[in-house]
């Protein structure tokens, strides 16, 4: 399929040209179309798809995320059930809402917003949301559909690093793709996702040797550990795809804070052959393959 819109490009100082993978572009598209989706199903079936966010505390980096995710709701057309409970909510409070929305017929997707408070267990929480409504295809069932190469919801994060590759028309048959993080958020399932592209695929983390002189062999080089700017352009193949996962938030001498990613973006972007920004490279991918995951689960629901 060929790109609606060209690469955009990076004009460094030295007047080469770094191309960017342009995550935020290709998402609003992708809720553009999404939006028209909606409004033809809307009227196919009665109502519209319904998407439940719960958080837990006053996590300010998931209240953000959180306010994203419901005005994207708006946008597209997805009614919002989200859900804001106090930090001392208990296990089996959380528990029993699940299971409520699991029975909501106006419920199409349920998302557990991580990271949750101590004293609470994200995994079971995970683990009782219905397969069919896991919009961030992080329950079992869903991962073992991913892992036999089944249909199914696919982790949204790793997902829309394979839709953003897949735009830019970057080939991973036969190449070298190195990920950078062993998370099961992103890491494991996106190994799974570049197998199945026909990549050779290596997973590095915090105990491998020598993690530079693996980074270095990466055709395509995916960071997903939460290190700000721990890959530096020493660690990069020139010419490589640099696809950076991280978001986190520094602060300077001055007191003022910024968002950078995994990889040290700068001095990167002079080897790279393309390259993702923070923010606007993968985070709004994220929410695209959020959206998309609930528009598949309300169609299979109203279909079935």
């Amino acid at each position: 399929m060929l790109s609606l819109f060209p690469p955009c490009y990076l004009h460094t100082m030295d007047s080469t040209i770094t191309p960017i993978l342009d995550g935020k572009n290709l998402a609003q598209r992708i809720q553009t179309e999404l939006q028209q989706q909606v409004e033809q199903l809307q009227g196919k079936f009665g109502r519209p798809p319904g998407l439940a966010v719960l958080m837990v505390g006053d996590n300010p980096a998931s209240a953000a995320y959180v306010g994203n995710k419901e005005k994207a709701c708006t946008k597209v057309g997805i009614a919002s059930f989200g859900k804001h409970f106090p930090t001392d909510t208990t296990q089996s409070e959380l528990e029993q809402v699940i299971e409520q929305l699991n029975q909501d017929e106006q419920v199409d997707g349920i998302l557990v917003q991580l990271p949750l408070p101590e004293h609470l267990d994200a995994v079971t929480l995970l683990h009782k949301i219905a397969p069919d409504k896991d919009a961030d295809g992080l329950h079992p069932v869903n991962l073992g559909h991913l892992v036999r190469g089944e249909e199914g919801l696919r982790s949204c994060t790793p997902a829309g690093v394979m839709r953003l590759l897949e735009e830019y028309k970057i080939d991973l048959k036969g190449k070298h793709a190195v990920v950078v993080g062993r998370s099961i958020l992103v890491g494991k399932p996106l190994a799974l996702m570049l197998l199945a592209a026909d990549a050779t695929v290596t997973i590095a983390h915090s105990r491998s040797q020598d993690l530079s002189a693996i980074t270095r062999s990466a055709d395509i080089l995916i960071a997903a550990v939460g290190r700000p700017e721990m890959i530096t352009a020493d660690m990069v193949k020139p010419g490589a795809v640099v696809v950076d996962v991280g978001i986190n938030r520094v602060t300077d001498k001055t007191g003022k804070s910024r968002l950078v990613g995994d990889v040290h973006f700068d001095s990167v972007k002079d080897v790279a052959e393309f390259i993702t920004p923070v923010p606007g490279g993968v985070g709004p991918m994220t929410v695209a393959i959020l959206l998309q995951n609930t528009v598949q689960s309300y169609i299979r629901t109203m279909n079935s």
